[in-house]
């Protein structure tokens, strides 16, 4: 968690120079993300909210996106990613949107990408989609890998 808190803390330090918000959408990092966020004191200033969208059910009674708003999407994917991002940033009108949306295993998901497979997405005044494959199947350690990852991807965004 140190190593996350210590990412958190320079993304707290942009984002409060700057004076924007974030807002995040998680799903295999189970909290991690936000978590990490809100450890560093003065959360407030810049964190307005997030969710771990986990399930069906909780993609449509957090995000709002039905089963039929998913046609042409499919979970654990780059433009699944895009759009939670996306649709967490209009939700808080927040400055950034982050997600993140994968398998921490031990075993893969049902859609057919191996345990470490993960894909995150910032959305905001700049931009970027990417894909992660650990090739591990220890669950913990992807978990922390893939909150790593999609906090330091949102800082390469907010240093460009």
């Amino acid at each position: 968690m140190k190593e996350l808190v210590s990412i958190a803390e320079r993304v707290a330090a942009q984002l409060i120079a700057r004076k924007q918000t974030i807002a995040v959408a998680e799903s295999s990092t189970g909290g991690l993300i936000s978590a990490s966020l809100l450890a560093v004191p003065g959360a407030s200033a810049y964190f307005l909210g997030g969710g771990v969208v986990y399930t069906r059910d909780a993609r449509r009674v957090l995000m709002d996106i039905s089963d039929e708003g998913m046609k042409g999407f499919r979970s654990s994917s780059e433009p699944y990613a895009k759009l939670l991002a996306e649709r967490m940033r209009g939700r808080f009108g927040s400055d950034w949107g982050l997600s993140e949306t994968g398998a921490a295993g031990p075993t893969g998901n049902r859609y057919g990408d191996a345990a470490g497979h993960s894909c995150m997405a910032v959305a905001g005044p700049a931009a970027e989609v990417i894909t992660l494959e650990t090739g591990s199947n220890d669950r913990l350690g992807n978990m922390q890998v893939f909150a790593a990852t999609a906090l330091k991807l949102l800082l390469k965004k907010l240093e460009e």
